[in-house]
């Protein structure tokens, strides 16, 4: 719109969102035609879910843990619903996986309850970093999020005494490595597949462990996995209250590790 007084331009600076905008005022005097310029930047931001939001950098995704975290499939079902969130660009995920190992193999600092054996042998956490530093190298990283899926091994090898102590200390362990105290957890429980601890000595223990380790940090939380053992596995094969997910099972482990990824992001940034 011109008039004789004044002449106002609206213009879209790609740099913001699209409910931001910038108004130049061009106020020319006519006797004198001298020209003063007044720039007014005006930012209005509006929450909505569906708002394009300024990017300060990517969500890094953590996965790692044992045999149940091995079968998981991030692309099924997790890393639809964080692009669908935070934009397929805005996303890092980095997974490393062996079945049947004990934390000790991630954990550093693990130790016994009693005595000198088994020993710590964090080549696991190594491999997993060496995996985590290649994906970040030269990305600025806007939140980081560890999603956690083992404790059978630990259970089995009646090592629930020492596991809450260990679980902290590996969050710890990642924090300090990237240097950062604002890492999300989130932990995956132990499923109902021993709840009698028959051949799983410390499985009811590792599973309240875990649970209490999630509720002990607005950082962390945990995703239940007691529904997902029963049906059909990748083989076509029928299981009843399995170790092992079921191939929906997984896919819906997915979805719920993506879900409480996104609370935790949402809540604490």
């Amino acid at each position: 719109m011109v008039t004789k007084k004044y002449r106002i331009i609206f213009l879209l600076d790609d740099g913001l969102p699209m409910s931001a905008f910038i108004i130049i005022i061009i106020y020319i005097r006519h006797k004198k035609m001298k020209v003063m310029t007044i720039l007014l930047v005006s930012l209005i931001m509006t929450i909505t879910s569906s708002c394009a939001t300024i990017q300060e950098g990517k969500h890094l995704f953590i996965f790692s843990g044992q045999s149940n975290m091995k079968g998981l499939r991030p692309q099924e079902s997790f890393i639809p619903k964080v692009e669908a969130e935070y934009g397929r660009e805005n996303i890092i995920l980095v997974k490393d996986a062996v079945g049947g190992q004990p934390i000790r193999r991630w954990y550093k600092d693990w130790k016994p309850l009693e005595g000198h054996e088994p020993v710590a042998q964090a080549d696991l956490y190594d491999s997993l970093m060496i995996k985590v530093n290649k994906a970040i190298e030269k990305v600025k990283i806007k939140t980081v999020t560890f999603i956690w899926m083992q404790g059978e091994a630990d259970a089995r090898q009646k090592l629930g005494e020492v596991y809450e102590k260990s679980l902290i200390g590996l969050y710890k362990q990642l924090s300090n490595d990237l240097k950062r105290k604002d890492v999300n957890f989130v932990i995956g429980r132990l499923s109902d597949h021993d709840m009698a601890n028959g051949k799983y000595p410390d499985w009811t223990m590792i599973r309240d462990v875990q649970e209490k380790v999630a509720q002990s940090n607005p950082r962390f939380d945990w995703v239940n996995t007691d529904d997902l053992n029963d049906g059909v596995n990748r083989r076509g094969e029928k299981i009843i209250n399995d170790l092992h997910m079921t191939k929906i099972g997984y896919e819906i482990m997915g979805e719920r590790f993506a879900d409480k990824a996104i609370k935790l992001i949402e809540k604490t940034n």
